[in-house]
C-alpha cells in the first residue's frame, strides 16, 4: 500500500514516532502488558491502539482510575520503557512512511513530534538508522497539552521556522489527526500494521 498525499507544496513533514516512522506498536504492547501485568492491571489491545499517542503517564493514571488500582505511576512508566527498550532488536521502520521521508530528505526539513518521551524517540529512531534525518524531535516533556491538542505540532513548526499551514503531518492514530487538524495542518494517516498489509485503508486525510 502507498500513502496518498494531500495536494499542496508543503515546506516541511511533521512525523508521530510510534507507528508511523517505526512499527512499535506491538512491541510497546508487548511492554505494556508485561510492565502492567506486575501490578494487576490489564490493557485490553483496542483501548490501546485507541490511546495511541497518550503519554505513558498519562496512561497508567487512567488505567489506576479505571481499573480502581494505586500503581505508582513513575515506578510502572520507567519499567514499561526499559521493557520497550530490550525489544528494540526487533524494530523495523514503516516501509511506506520511509518511502516519503527517502524521497524529501535533504529538500525540505522533518521533525518527530510524539508522545514518547526523548529518551525514547531517540533509541527508536537510532535502533532503525534514522535519527540523523529529523532536525527538530518534540516528546512529551515539551509541551503540557497532549493530543489531540495542537500543541505539539505547533512547538515543532515553530522550531522548524515554518507555518502551520506549510506542514504535512504523518499519523497513525485519529488522536494525532485531530491535533494536526486543530494545528491547522494537513495530514495523512499511516494505517495499522494490518490494514497496510491488506491494503483495505483509506490513507490520505487532509
Amino acid at each position: 500500500m502507498k500513502l496518498q498525499l494531500p495536494t499542496g507544496a508543503f515546506r516541511a513533514y511533521l512525523f508521530d514516532c510510534d507507528g508511523t516512522v517505526v512499527d512499535s506498536m506491538p512491541l510497546h504492547y508487548i511492554a505494556w502488558t508485561k510492565a502492567l501485568g506486575e501490578w494487576g492491571a490489564t490493557f485490553d489491545e483496542e483501548l490501546f491502539y485507541a490511546w495511541g499517542g497518550k503519554p505513558s503517564r498519562e496512561i497508567i493514571a487512567d488505567l489506576n482510575q479505571m481499573q480502581g488500582l494505586a500503581m505508582p505511576v513513575e515506578t510502572v512508566a520507567e519499567r514499561k520503557e526499559n521493557l520497550y527498550f530490550s525489544l528494540l532488536p526487533q524494530l523495523k521502520p514503516v516501509p511506506e512512511v520511509l518511502e516519503h521521508i527517502d524521497a524529501q530528505y535533504g529538500r525540505i526539513p522533518f521533525a518527530v513530534v510524539s508522545g514518547s518521551n526523548r529518551e525514547s524517540i531517540v533509541n527508536s529512531l537510532t535502533a532503525v538508522g534514522l535519527l540523523d534525518r529529523f532536525q527538530v524531535l518534540v516528546g512529551h516533556e515539551d509541551y503540557t497539552r497532549s493530543k489531540p491538542a495542537p500543541d505539539a505540532f505547533l512547538i515543532a513548526a515553530e522550531r522548524l521556522g515554518v507555518a502551520p499551514k506549510d506542514c504535512l503531518v504523518f499519523e497513525d492514530t485519529e488522536m494525532g489527526i485531530a491535533g494536526a487538524t486543530a494545528a491547522g495542518m494537513a495530514s495523512v494517516r499511516v494505517p495499522p500494521p494490518l490494514e497496510r498489509r491488506n491494503g483495505t485503508a483509506p490513507a490520505a486525510l487532509a
